[in-house]
């Protein structure tokens, strides 16, 4: 798997401050996308375990609240097995920060079994985060009034809600 980019001090990929991993590889290819040069799975550089160090080494100071996957695309079946290894590994060294993930695939559509993009890995990588933003970024649906969403279809889905569905936060045109 290769990244783009770790930002250690990111304020805008989940509350508190972050350490936040872009990975590289997308299939979505959203109109508008921020990070349009993710798409190629090329892109960046080799995950290896000096990167895993050195996302572990920044998680460490206490006002680091916690770690936040997005891309690219976290859940792109070729970036699965690295992403749920290393999110494995942030939650046994820091096990009260808290694990975020961006992704353009629908939580109860594509993630779950039969799903598009569902692995041998997918349950485990979805048991380490603590909340899910899913869904496509949409232009037509763009909201800069939104907090951690970038357009108006996308969900808040925490994770470990006595039942996930019922955490879901419904897009506006739902509401």
């Amino acid at each position: 798997m290769n990244y783009g980019n770790i930002k250690k001090y990111d304020i805008a990929d989940g509350p508190g401050v972050r350490v936040s991993l872009f990975v590289s590889g997308c299939r979505h290819h959203c109109k508008g996308c921020f990070n349009a040069e993710t798409w190629d799975f090329g892109y960046g550089q080799p995950f290896t375990s000096e990167t895993e160090a050195e996302i572990l080494d920044a998680l460490a100071p206490d006002y680091i609240q916690g770690f936040t996957a997005l891309g690219g695309e976290p859940f792109e079946p070729e970036n699965q097995p690295v992403v749920a290894a290393l999110m494995k590994k942030i939650r046994e060294h820091y096990p009260d920060k808290d694990i975020w993930c961006y992704t353009g695939y629908l939580y109860d559509v594509d993630l779950m079994p039969g799903g598009r993009v569902f692995t041998d890995v997918t349950r485990e990588m979805l048991s380490t985060i603590d909340v899910l933003v899913d869904g496509e970024f949409i232009e037509a649906e763009k909201d800069i009034s939104l907090q951690f969403r970038g357009s108006r279809n996308q969900r808040i889905i925490s994770l470990h809600s006595p039942s996930p569905s019922a955490a879901l936060s419904r897009p506006a045109a739902e509401r």
